[in-house]
């Protein structure tokens, strides 16, 4: 398995710290982008989150985020994320744009269908879960991040990020199952 954080740094600085920008940007912008828009609701400031963390980037020493960039870019776009959240006094659910931001990989026509119901009654089901909630998840299955990146990024213990993720993932089942069942108001119950 890859490394999130295989982005070589310059060597004794003898190479164009461009170059480092440039590696982070292509290997971690879809995410960021998809990270905080689901923070956010809305693409376009997504997009200016994630463009202000790179710039900030841009002004670190590559030598110092040796090893932890990923780490250090959801970081800095979760606050960001966050900060406007604050600033605009607004929180929308996660929507159907997140399903436009996923890469096709052209299944079947039938198999779409499915999977599409599924994905929209699991990111439904996901926005009913507290934030800090979702925002595990996010990061462990979207992103792929350890628990360790993950209770760095958020500044909670490794344990609290577990038991969010197993307490979020047990609820999720719980009401998925109840869907396939036919339980009615299993998809709109907090």
């Amino acid at each position: 398995m890859e490394s999130h954080d295989s982005i070589t740094s310059p060597p004794g600085g003898s190479s164009d710290p461009a170059d480092w920008i440039r590696q982070a940007l292509q290997r971690h912008e879809v995410a960021l982008v998809r990270y905080a828009l689901g923070i956010t609701g809305d693409l376009e400031t997504a997009r200016d989150v994630v463009q202000d963390t790179f710039l900030k980037l841009c002004s670190q020493d590559p030598a110092s985020l040796e090893g932890r960039v990923a780490p250090w870019l959801f970081t800095v776009c979760r606050r960001r994320a966050l900060d406007v959240l604050r600033k605009d006094h607004r929180m929308t659910p996660l929507s159907d744009v997140v399903l436009e931001t996923q890469p096709d990989t052209n299944p079947p026509p039938d198999q779409v269908s499915d999977t599409r119901e599924q994905t929209h009654h699991a990111l439904r089901l996901l926005s009913l879960l507290p934030l800090n909630q979702r925002e595990v998840v996010r990061l462990k299955f979207q992103n792929q991040l350890s628990y360790e990146e993950i209770a760095a990024i958020t500044s909670l213990s490794v344990s609290n990020v577990g038991f969010l993720l197993h307490t979020a993932l047990k609820t999720l089942r719980s009401r998925m199952a109840e869907l396939e069942s036919g339980t009615p108001n299993a998809a709109t119950r907090p």
